[in-house]
């Protein structure tokens, strides 16, 4: 799903929906699979809830499971397709998932949102 881009960044390809909700979302299993293969320190049990910080356009955000969104899916407010420059969603575009210790980095910045353990950076 996501590959190596950078030194802080995976890239991937997920479609793009609008969402009403003020919160970015994606499939539950997807996210925690992703969670746990890029984010997870491997000793013991870990969290897969922790919010994944994508990047869409210039705009960084978290992003959380949902039950409800289909696989290869992102769903975020729509105000953030404007801002990305994304036309007739349901589109297929590049999206960036921050690394463990850069997402740790850019959770520590926004107010009240929840950072990723210190055994995952």
């Amino acid at each position: 799903m996501f590959e190596q881009f950078s030194r802080g960044y995976y890239l991937g390809r997920l479609y793009i929906e609008p969402r009403d909700d003020a919160a970015a979302a994606m499939c539950r299993e997807q996210h925690e699979r992703v969670n746990e293969q890029l984010y997870a320190s491997g000793e013991g049990v870990e969290r897969t809830d922790y919010p994944l910080v994508m990047k869409l356009g210039s705009q960084h955000f978290a992003v959380h499971g949902d039950e409800q969104v289909p696989a290869d899916t992102l769903v975020v407010p729509e105000p953030m397709l404007e801002d990305a420059n994304v036309r007739n969603p349901p589109s297929l575009e590049e999206v960036f998932l921050a690394k463990a210790d850069h997402a740790a980095q850019l959770l520590s910045l926004s107010e009240g949102a929840p950072t990723l353990p210190d055994t995952a950076v």
